[in-house]
């Protein structure tokens, strides 16, 4: 099962590093991870999506507390949520497969960031579903770079995570 948690940490040296060793030692794979500013000075979030079952979720989250600079720990896919990713694909577009690859660009509501004499640059944001779609539609034209930020996600309404 896959889990998306939020974890609220202090903005320090070295706690991504000890939030992502504690995982290693533990066994438990990150699937994404993503770090930014958080909506008080001083802290940062953490998403990091994992797959287990409850017991391992129980077992992350415990440990993530025993660490220092974790504040609090929050299991999002427990609720519904939001949660997105973007993409940067670079793909081989000769002016002739140009049309069939703007088609595949509108269809996933993407857009064309960069125009090269041979390639196309497309920055594509949603789930992750619709990130490995877009993928798979365009892997047939040749990717030549490929990009993904991993998933960053909130509760929906008014609950807070």
């Amino acid at each position: 099962m896959k889990h998306t948690i939020a974890v609220l940490v202090n903005d320090q040296p070295g706690v991504l590093q000890r939030v992502s060793g504690l995982f290693g030692r533990r066994g438990f794979n990150i699937e994404s991870i993503t770090v930014g500013a958080s909506e008080e000075s001083g802290l940062s979030r953490m998403v990091i999506v994992t797959t287990g079952d409850e017991n391992t979720l129980e077992q992350i989250t415990k440990q993530l507390y025993k660490l220092i600079d974790v504040i609090k720990v929050i299991d999002l896919s427990a609720n519904p949520m939001v949660a997105r990713e973007l993409a940067l694909i670079k793909v081989n577009a000769e002016p002739a497969s140009r049309p069939e690859i703007l088609g595949v660009v509108e269809t996933f509501r993407a857009s064309v960031v960069d125009i090269g004499t041979s390639t196309l640059m497309v920055q594509v944001v949603g789930d992750t579903e619709k990130i490995d779609a877009m993928v798979e539609l365009l892997k047939p034209y040749g990717i030549r770079e490929l990009s993904r930020t991993g998933v960053t996600a909130m509760t929906r309404g008014n609950v807070r995570g």
